[in-house]
């Protein structure tokens, strides 16, 4: 009897932990007897029907991989046009190798392409997922993040830190965009870690189309503020995801939108950062005011970094349980770590039906830990437009306490409770 294949996907951006991952799930599957078969270049290669793209994996080429970056196996993002009718080469090609249990591990993108495999299949390939990226977007049970968010937080803190100590060394600002499509997870838990001056996320923003104004004009009273307490430096960290609130026709104004391999803003490209920083440059100047700012985009150096201690035991533990989900007859589930257990969780529950598309989690700023992380920020508050800090604000903007009021107070919006 043939030894039965386990085949091993990663699709999606690099996230720390990949080859945690990898590593368990190979040793464990060969320690239960089956063969594990590493499929590189992701999805992209499946659906072109490769078949040089399957790397027989053994014990000696995992063991000490699991606390490296990036991914052995590569990845990729891209999904082609016509992806229905290449949809039966990917299948094909899986089946063709054998394979009858599959790991893929991805965030929300490849969790729909799990899904979509396991639905396919019909029983002929079990299908296991587990939750990776940096955003942090997955809607895990208990509120735990996905692997790879803790190290790309950790790494970004540190940086953001050495930004901070630049700023206050030269007397100016920077205004950091960081990773985050669909929720502020990362630049909200980066900010608030290093003591960032103040964070910006899409989810404080509940209106369907985003002024980009508005988000320039948060930040200019930020600085304001801080002017108007004798601080002449700042940092703030922008989610990029902003960009995807802003009313598209204001934004093609502004910048050059281009889009990615999915047909998505490639948010990266829009350079947040640098049309915030003319737009309130442009600003202060018209108050007679001139700050230095600087934009910077922190995302790639993220993705790839070696994982922190967290996410090396948090994949070691998503691997194993993936494995063993698998060979006790699971399919069709994502693993998860859960008050010290490892358990599946149905791909039906992450499916939201209306949409076909996998739920996201974003930021709940109701909650007292985003409560915490807007008390110890400086923007503008609504005792900023009363009695002497109103006066104080407008001698800084060279304007007078109506004007103030009458040009900032609309950025308030709904204040945290």
């Amino acid at each position: 009897m043939a030894t039965e294949t386990i085949g091993i996907i990663v699709g999606g951006g690099p996230a720390p932990g990949i080859n945690g991952v990898i590593s368990a799930a190979t040793i464990e599957a060969i320690n239960s007897g089956k063969k594990v078969l590493g499929i590189k270049g992701g999805f992209k290669a499946l659906f072109e029907g490769k078949n040089d793209i399957f790397v027989p994996l053994t014990i000696d080429d995992v063991s000490r991989i699991h606390a490296s970056g990036g991914s052995i196996l590569r990845t990729s993002r891209d999904k082609p046009e016509n992806a229905k009718a290449k949809f039966k080469t990917l299948m094909s090609t899986l089946k063709g190798a054998g394979i009858k249990y599959l790991i893929t591990i991805g965030g929300d993108g490849t969790l729909y392409m799990a899904n979509w495999i396991e639905r396919e299949a019909r029983g002929s390939v079990s299908v296991v997922h587990t939750p990776k990226t940096i955003d942090n977007d997955i809607p895990l049970p208990g509120g735990f993040s996905t692997f790879g968010f803790q190290t790309a937080r950790h790494v970004g803190v540190y940086i953001v830190n050495n930004i901070i100590e630049d700023a206050r060394t030269m007397g100016r600002w920077y205004f950091i965009t960081t990773m985050g499509r669909h929720a502020g997870h990362l630049a909200l838990g980066m900010g608030k870690a290093a003591g960032a001056t103040l964070s910006i996320i899409p989810e404080e923003f509940p209106e369907e189309k985003l002024s980009f104004k508005k988000v320039a004009d948060t930040l200019t009273g930020a600085i304001l503020k801080r002017q108007s307490m004798g601080r002449d430096y700042g940092v703030a960290i922008l989610a990029e995801g902003i960009s995807e609130k802003f009313d598209l026709e204001e934004l093609s104004s502004l910048e050059e939108v281009e889009h990615n391999e999915k047909g998505e803003l490639r948010l990266s490209e829009i350079q947040l950062g640098r049309v915030l920083k003319d737009f309130v440059n442009k600003t202060l100047v018209d108050m007679g005011l001139e700050v230095g700012i600087v934009d910077k985009n922190i995302g790639y150096e993220l993705r790839a970094a070696n994982p922190i201690p967290y996410d090396v035991e948090y994949t070691r533990n998503l691997g194993y349980g993936a494995v063993r989900f698998l060979l006790k007859g699971g399919t069709g589930s994502m693993i998860v770590s859960y008050e010290g257990n490892l358990r599946p969780v149905p791909f039906v529950e992450m499916i939201d039906y209306k949409t076909g598309k996998v739920k996201i989690r974003t930021v709940d700023t109701t909650t007292e830990t985003y409560e915490v992380a807007r008390k110890y920020m400086i923007r503008l508050e609504r005792e900023d437009f009363e009695g002497s800090h109103l006066a104080q604000l407008a001698r800084t903007a060279n304007m007078s306490p109506e004007n103030f009021k009458a040009r900032f107070e609309y950025v308030l919006g709904t204040p945290p409770r």
